[in-house]
């Protein structure tokens, strides 16, 4: 159960806080002499590398034959961990729309548990192409967002239009799979 792939999705679970604290303590830095895009760096950094082993532990998984249960639970788990700790943050110290991240949220954690729900069913809902667009359009709004550049507002709001349109493409995919219907 304790495999590679759920090792780094327990990253993603330990770098998660870690982040969202740089985040909220830019003084940390200030108060060390270091100018405060250090601190937009270095929350960027923690961001970047939790995103890259979620792209690892996903193919490493299927490339090595080691999909588990625990897997299939824990990584869309420290996925929208990260996620939510990287929005919080940033809207807290007023970086992003609240309504926007009310929205995401939401949404997560209701798909998150609809997935759970499915996977502990032995139902088979994969993610659609919307679903991963979705997640790279968030993870790059944060990072425009981390690093206080023009346009993260704009590509927060496509990721809430993105993130909507792909809850309901999944509720649709698991309403079918719940059915029993075949495409």
């Amino acid at each position: 159960m304790l495999n590679l792939p759920n090792i780094l999705a327990f990253s993603r679970i330990f770098l998660a806080p870690f982040m969202f604290w740089v985040i909220l303590n830019p003084d940390y830095f200030t108060d060390n002499g270091y100018h405060i895009t250090w601190n937009y760096y270095f929350a960027s950094l923690l961001f970047v590398l939790a995103s890259v082993t979620d792209f690892f532990d996903g193919y490493i998984a299927r490339e090595w034959n080691q999909m588990t249960m625990l897997g299939a639970i824990i990584d869309p788990l420290a996925d929208k961990m990260l996620i939510i700790a990287a929005f919080l943050g940033l809207m807290m110290i007023g970086e992003a729309n609240a309504w926007a991240i009310y929205i995401i949220i939401i949404r997560e954690l209701f798909i998150t548990g609809i997935r759970t729900v499915a996977v502990s069913e032995g139902l088979s809902v994969k993610a659609s192409w919307a679903g991963k667009v979705k997640t790279v359009v968030q993870m790059i709004a944060i990072g425009f967002l981390l690093m206080h550049w023009p346009l993260g507002s704009e590509l927060l709001w496509l990721a809430v239009v993105l993130t909507l349109y792909s809850g309901f493409e999944y509720l649709w995919e698991f309403r079918r799979a719940l059915l029993g219907v075949k495409k």
